[in-house]
């Protein structure tokens, strides 16, 4: 880790880094926010930001999770969901 120039370290095995290839198999979502956050609790404001949704009509492909399958669940009033 120490011994490599910044910036090249090392993946762990079995996990992908943020900018490695995915492989096909693995299932996405599209969320889409259709609906403003502004004049929501700041609960379902926190969680369509951790979703990566800070703009109307934005679109952002995440992978389908448990985890983001219950924020999704959380704001499904305020976005648009599309299995890929």
């Amino acid at each position: 880790m120490f011994n490599q120039p910044f910036g090249q370290e090392e993946a762990s095995p079995g996990r992908a880094g943020p900018f490695e290839e995915r492989t096909m198999d693995e299932k996405m979502i599209e969320v889409t926010l259709v609906r403003s956050g502004v004049t929501r609790p700041e609960t379902q404001q926190r969680t369509l930001r951790g979703l990566g949704l800070t703009r109307m009509h934005r679109t952002v492909r995440l992978k389908d999770t448990p985890a983001i399958r219950g924020m999704v669940r959380k704001v499904s009033h305020l976005v648009k969901v599309v299995e890929k």
